[in-house]
């Protein structure tokens, strides 16, 4: 009898092992937009600190042409939008450990980053420039950056620039890094560094904000298309929001957004 019992115990037992890994194993299979839809959230990971992208308003609250767009974006998914405010250079790491569903905050679209994610159509063309003090007359294209201290976004898309087009070009010159653009403008504005490189729509905010004394110059050094990264393995939720951005553009309410942030029209 004794037998019997603990036979029927252990039969039990395996089949509650058996129903609960078979749930879990639907719950990582099932696609991350049947998730969201279920949880009512979209998560969108951000830094909060790159005006005028994404940034802490007066009220602490996320703001920028980023939240507007993951706003908007969650809202024809049929959810509302969580924001989770990150350093970039974990990012990455943020969104395959599932801290976020999604990273809306202008990463770049390159072959590399998408080895290990998955990117929407870009919703933003970011061109790229030197910037310098004022009175700066020594730099006015990447030849004049040898012997000098470039600043640059740590773990971005310009920082991989600087090490393997620029440098090996240019010759040696000293990269300092930083977690966000307002500190390495603050940095160039006081002489800590000669010059730093950045999307140019990134420099006015901060500028103003602070009343720096920079510039940029010389042409463009590259244009950038920052799409929206998610983990791989999730068509359907690609998919969505792909067809979200493309009717945003469609009904003018991408435009809208893109005017009210920048003060010119849109450049894709």
């Amino acid at each position: 009898m004794k037998k019997l019992f603990k036979g029927i115990t252990f039969i039990t037992l395996l089949s509650i092992l058996l129903v609960g890994c078979t749930a879990n194993k639907q719950t990582k299979n099932e696609d991350l937009l049947n998730q969201i839809k279920k949880s009512g959230t979209l998560k969108v990971g951000l830094m909060g600190t790159y005006p005028p992208y994404n940034f802490m308003n007066s009220k602490n609250e996320v703001d920028g042409f980023d939240a507007d767009i993951s706003k908007e974006v969650a809202k024809r998914l049929g959810v509302k939008t969580k924001f989770v405010t990150n350093e970039w250079s974990g990012m990455v790491a943020g969104l395959q450990k599932g801290k976020f569903d999604a990273v809306i905050s202008q990463m770049t679209i390159t072959p590399d980053r998408k080895k290990s994610m998955d990117f929407s159509t870009p919703y933003i063309k970011n061109s790229v420039s030197i910037i310098v003090k004022e009175n700066n007359s020594s730099i006015k294209s990447i030849n004049d950056f040898k012997g000098k201290k470039i600043g640059v976004g740590l773990g971005t898309n310009d920082e991989t620039y600087l090490r393997e087009t620029v440098l090996p070009k240019v010759g040696n010159f000293e990269i300092v890094t930083y977690n966000d653009v307002s500190t390495a403008l603050l940095d160039l504005n006081s002489g800590r560094i000669d010059a730093t490189i950045n999307n140019i729509f990134s420099v006015k905010p901060t500028a103003d904000k602070n009343n720096l004394k920079i510039k940029t110059v010389g042409k463009s050094l590259k244009d950038d298309y920052a799409g929206i990264a998610i983990k791989k393995g999730n068509p359907e939720l690609l998919k969505a929001l792909n067809k979200a951005l493309k009717d945003m553009k469609a009904d003018g309410t991408y435009k809208k957004i893109f005017v009210k942030w920048f003060g010119v029209n849109p450049n894709l």
